[in-house]
């Protein structure tokens, strides 16, 4: 048990005679002491709502190793050619790299949306000397090819196609891929927003460190859709009892950050290129209140993971609290230290039943 987690207990508790008999931990992010689920507004409320002393210490990683280049990493990172998705029969992988290490992922049935028959997933750690052996038998697989290159329909808005930046406030461009921190000039109400993503290697990192390839996709400036590497994680809790879960579920890749997490986890290994389309409909107020709530759906690369789900607020935390909500806003790509990457981005303005 950290520190961190005994400081919380003790609070909770309000007794340090506690300190001598201390549960065993679990491993997670989050306590082990019940929470009362009566009060919560949506499903994952309790992840925002933890103490932050219980948050386990973030480790920064100011040098740490990072490649937004499959080619380079490749000549730089020998070991990168093992991570991905893997085949052998009715079982299936998927192998990320973390610490120097490998953490495997073993399903049954296919791959998450793509056969994965819902059972537990089985976990394996392999040194680099020993993970070719291990793989030896399996084939390796590539979705990437299949959940990119989606089409505007003519009634689009083209908002970045590898050249023009008009647009966007802030846009940089980088061998005809846009990095993050730009924002739309325009802004939206009700929409539909299709855009394709790489997310860095950053193999020093734990596997569920903040910083692997944090990034995110903001509807209306308020709501926040994030990108991370969360390729190959587990949501399950058993997953972590031998080390913290230092990213929650509700802020991994396709969750809308901090209020619902995916219903499955659909990111891609890192260094390949992968799709989201947003299905989003505005908050509406009326003398300044709020009347109805905004409301959202998210394809991750062709799965839907977010099905109409309704928005209590806007996203964000720490001392300034979440971001207001706004009735319209413009779209923007977070830089949060990242090299991220864009591409094939479009929006679909939808009319407004009447009122």
């Amino acid at each position: 048990m950290n520190s961190s987690q005994q400081i919380y207990r003790v609070v909770l508790c309000v007794s340090v005679l506690l300190l001598a008999f201390e549960a065993p931990a679990t491993g997670m992010a989050q306590s082990s002491e019940p929470v009362d689920q009566s009060n919560l507004d949506d499903s994952n409320q309790q992840a925002k709502d933890i103490s932050p002393k219980s948050k386990p210490k973030i480790k920064k990683y100011p040098n740490a190793l990072v490649w937004n280049n499959a080619e380079t990493a490749s000549i730089d990172f020998p070991e990168s050619k093992f991570i991905g998705e893997y085949r052998k029969g009715s079982k299936t992988l998927q192998v990320t790299t973390t610490e120097r290490r490998f953490y495997i992922s073993v399903y049954e049935g296919g791959l998450p949306g793509d056969g994965w028959d819902g059972t537990s997933i089985a976990h394996d750690w392999f040194e680099s000397d020993g993970i070719e052996d291990y793989l030896t038998g399996w084939t390796k697989v590539d979705r990437s090819a299949g959940v990119v290159g989606k089409k505007p329909p003519a009634d689009a808005i083209v908002l970045f196609d590898g050249m023009n930046t008009e647009a966007w406030a802030n846009a940089k461009i980088a061998d005809g891929y846009m990095k993050a921190g730009a924002k739309t000039k325009q802004h939206f109400q009700d929409f539909q927003l299709y855009f394709e993503f790489l997310v860095p290697l950053k193999p020093e990192l734990p596997i569920s460190h903040p910083h692997r390839g944090n990034s995110g996709v903001f509807a209306l400036g308020a709501y926040e859709i994030q990108i991370a590497d969360t390729f190959g994680l587990d949501p399950d809790p058993k997953a972590w009892r031998d080390r913290p879960m230092l990213k929650p579920v509700d802020t991994w890749c396709g969750s809308v950050y901090g209020i619902r997490a995916a219903e499955i986890n659909m990111c891609l290994p890192p260094l390949t290129w992968q799709s989201m389309e947003i299905e989003f409909k505005a908050a509406r107020f009326k003398d300044g209140e709020k009347v109805t709530p905004a409301v959202i759906s998210l394809l991750h690369n062709g799965v839907k993971v977010l099905d109409n789900v309704s928005l209590p607020r806007g996203t964000g935390g720490g001392p300034a609290g979440p971001r207001p909500e706004v009735a319209e806003g413009p779209i923007l790509l977070q830089n949060h230290g990242n090299p991220n990457l864009f591409r094939n981005i479009w929006i679909t303005p939808l009319r407004s039943p009447p009122q």
